[in-house]
């Protein structure tokens, strides 16, 4: 090891059998492994403009962004960055904005960005990229950050921080495993995205269209039986009515307490964080039962839906939503599949524009027209069908999230604290 400093050196409470006997790490700041690139496009030379995604990593921007062209602007400041680059936005740097670049295109980012590489003779490039995942990075980077208008974390700040260090060896061997991991979750992140892009088709083709009296998709044993009718959510509705309005407070242990940001945007699932009650005095007629459709009714989420499933002790539902009772010649479910259509969001942004803050009420909502198919069974069918894929997405959401946390648990492992 050619850098060494005086602090504490450490071993990891993970090792790889090969290593066991290979001594303990060293403390190194990282500006002793890493220096900036200041490559300038001077010449225009480099055309490709990339930005940072923080879930994609180095991105085209003219592919990410409406096409936006920069070819207008002076680029002459931008930063050239080739394989082997990593950049970081310093007024909003997370593990998620830092980036690595692995690809063998040379192209331009903007000069807002902190682009560096590493000694490659001292420290591996994917060594150091899992270890910016660390809570040790974290907690280093938090202390020294800088103040002001905008946090910021710039080059000469993230070169004092510091990097428990093994041999190269070691480092490539821990790199080469948690790059294996990565691929893995990936991988799983590519079948829950398939599996999402399947329940879109579904979801368009198993309804009708606008215009359209019969879907495009339909089980055989219904092929036969007729149209399909328009209904308003009035009529297929027992009952809409606004939530209570009460502030939230710590849960008592039995009343929960349902708001538009408990409902993830994604899944559509009561995702608390933390789980709450409703202060005050509660009345029942605010209770969400099972088969109960909420509806977000303002905000930037105004349309957002949710189906309350079994599962659930007494919960209470906030009044900023709307709930929506089905008939029982209606299946609940059959019904609230429809508000996760293309053609219901379009129908949402058409009302819900208004002057200040989007918004929607009662007598509008229950405007909305479904499509109703001659029997009750044929709405089973379909309810039974695409539950049954909500069930596939939630267990392959649940198998990436134990990934991550398997993850997380192997870097606090495999690197050390550090000091």
């Amino acid at each position: 090891m050619k850098t060494k400093t005086n602090k504490t050196a450490l071993i990891p409470k993970l090792r790889f059998p090969e290593f066991q006997n290979s001594g303990e790490w060293e403390v190194v700041l990282l500006e002793k492994l890493i220096f900036k690139n200041t490559k300038r496009n001077s010449e225009k030379k480099y055309s490709l403009v990339q930005s940072i995604s923080n879930k994609h990593g180095f991105i085209n921007q003219d592919e990410y962004f409406d096409n936006r062209q920069v070819a207008s602007m002076d680029t002459s400041k931008y930063y050239v960055v080739d394989k082997g680059t990593f950049a970081y936005n310093p007024s909003r740097i997370d593990v998620g904005s830092l980036a690595y670049k692995n690809d063998d295109n040379i192209s331009i980012i903007s000069p807002l960005y902190v682009c560096f590489k590493c000694n490659r003779e001292i420290i591996n490039d994917y060594f150091l990229l899992h270890w910016f995942d660390t809570n040790s990075f974290k907690k280093q980077m938090t202390t020294n950050i800088e103040g002001g208008v905008r946090n910021t974390l710039n080059f000469e700040n993230l070169i004092r921080i510091s990097i428990p260090l093994p041999t190269l060896p070691e480092q490539q061997k821990i790199a080469a495993f948690l790059s294996n991991l990565d691929e893995w979750l990936a991988a799983e992140e590519e079948k829950l995205t398939l599996l999402e892009t399947y329940k879109k088709g579904l979801l368009q083709n198993l309804f009708p269209a606008e215009g359209e009296t019969v879907p495009k998709l339909r089980f055989p044993e219904f092929q036969n039986s007729g149209a399909w009718e328009v209904k308003r959510l009035g009529e297929v509705a027992s009952s809409l009515m606004y939530g209570i309005n009460a502030a939230a407070t710590e849960f008592d242990g039995e009343n929960i307490y349902i708001r538009i940001t408990d409902i993830d945007e994604e899944s559509r699932q009561f995702l608390p964080n933390p789980l709450t009650s409703p202060k005050g005095e509660l009345q029942n007629k605010y209770l969400v039962n099972v088969g109960d459709i909420l509806i977000a009714r303002t905000g930037a989420s105004v349309g957002k839906s949710y189906y309350h499933k079994n599962g659930f002790g007494k919960a209470y539902f906030a009044g900023f939503l709307i709930r929506v009772s089905i008939k029982k010649d209606f299946i609940p479910f059959f019904v609230y599949l429809q508000t996760l259509t293309k053609k219901y969001n379009k129908w949402i942004v058409a009302v819900s524009v208004r002057s200040g803050q989007p918004g929607i009420n009662i007598e509008q909502l229950k405007s909305y027209s479904l499509f109703i198919p001659p029997s009750k069974a044929e709405q089973q069918k379909i309810a039974d069908c695409l539950s049954a894929l909500d069930e596939l997405i939630e267990a392959q959401r649940q198998k990436i999230e134990q990934l991550r946390e398997h993850k997380k648990g192997l870097l606090q492992q495999l690197f050390p604290m550090g000091n």
